[in-house]
């Protein structure tokens, strides 16, 4: 079908926002590679191919801005579970969020975080590096509640963070896969209490 762009390339009724969100449901149900501009422009309201490029630029630099918009709201909950004043408990209520979004009914299962890196092509990289990078500041951020932890005298002087957020690191990036091959919410929910098992372990090598 013949597209003329309009004026300053974007349809009368097209809402930047609302078409982002759109974009982003795609990236976070196919992965960056999987989707194809023709399936981005369909969900993002039929946009014409030069109407996707003079609102966001580029492929990647659409799905750049798609995974700032599902960081800073579709993964609020994480800081909110972080938040809390017991280091225990807010790992814990991590991993339970993590199981429950991870399996909402009306949003693609898993996390876009670590989804959308599978198959990437050597042309891909710069999103693979940027997800990696993404990842690794996750990590970092679950480090920084374990050594507030120790400051507040909830985990003993010597407990190995490091380690102890790569763990819990690998337990939401198995939920996710989990979620996305189809596992129930109570099955992820025992897994992410199950995880909590290893606690006291950690705090025993510390001691």
């Amino acid at each position: 079908m013949e597209c003329s762009p309009p004026r300053r390339g974007r349809p009368p009724s097209f809402d930047r926002e609302t078409a982002l969100h759109r974009a982003m449901e795609v990236f976070w149900a196919v992965g960056y590679d999987a989707a194809t501009l023709s399936q981005l422009k369909e969900a993002m309201g039929g946009l014409c191919s030069p109407s996707l490029y003079a609102a966001f630029g580029s492929k990647e630099q659409l799905f750049r801005e798609a995974l700032d918009l599902y960081q800073g709201s579709v993964c609020r909950w994480a800081s909110v579970a972080l938040a809390n004043e017991d280091t225990r408990e807010a790992i814990a209520g991590l991993l339970r969020q993590a199981a429950l979004q991870y399996s909402m009914p009306d949003q693609p299962r898993g996390c876009m975080l670590d989804l959308a890196t599978f198959n990437f092509a050597p042309a891909s990289a710069p999103i693979r590096d940027l997800l990696r990078e993404r990842r690794h500041l996750g990590e970092a951020a679950l480090r920084a509640r374990l050594e507030l932890g120790i400051t507040r005298g909830h985990l003993p002087q010597g407990t190995g963070t490091a380690a102890m957020a790569g763990f819990y690191r690998t337990v939401l990036v198995g939920l996710s896969i989990q979620a996305q091959d189809g596992a129930s919410r109570e099955r992820l929910l025992a897994i992410a209490d199950g995880a909590m098992f290893a606690w006291d372990g950690w705090l025993r090598a510390a001691a």
